[in-house]
């Protein structure tokens, strides 16, 4: 399954419905953004136990604002709908599923 566009309006069910869920904050200018993005894709086709799902932070500033995301790309973790860790900065497959394994 492809990562899920988050928004404003799904986010809140998407997240407290997931038992572990990682979320890419991105931008379409950003060129750590864009390599990240095929990961982040990897990574949902590959986990089907964990929801993926990615924020357009041009689109999203409140979700952007509210999980104080303030550089990108960022990775947000969430356990049982609350968030775990966050991350900045690419970062491969390997590290991302080591980063899930420990949560």
């Amino acid at each position: 399954m492809a990562a899920l566009a988050l928004t404003g309006n799904n986010f809140e069910e998407t997240i407290k419905n997931a038992d572990v869920a990682l979320v890419d904050f991105w931008a379409a200018w950003c060129g750590p953004c864009q390599m990240q993005g095929p990961v982040v894709e990897e990574l949902a086709e590959k986990r089907k136990d964990v929801v993926v799902g990615k924020v357009d932070v041009e689109k999203e500033s409140d979700l952007t604002v509210k999980f104080q995301v303030s550089n990108i790309p960022a990775l947000v973790f969430f356990k049982n709908g609350e968030m775990v860790k966050k991350v900045i900065g690419f970062h491969n497959l390997e590290e991302i599923e080591e980063i899930l394994n420990n949560l």
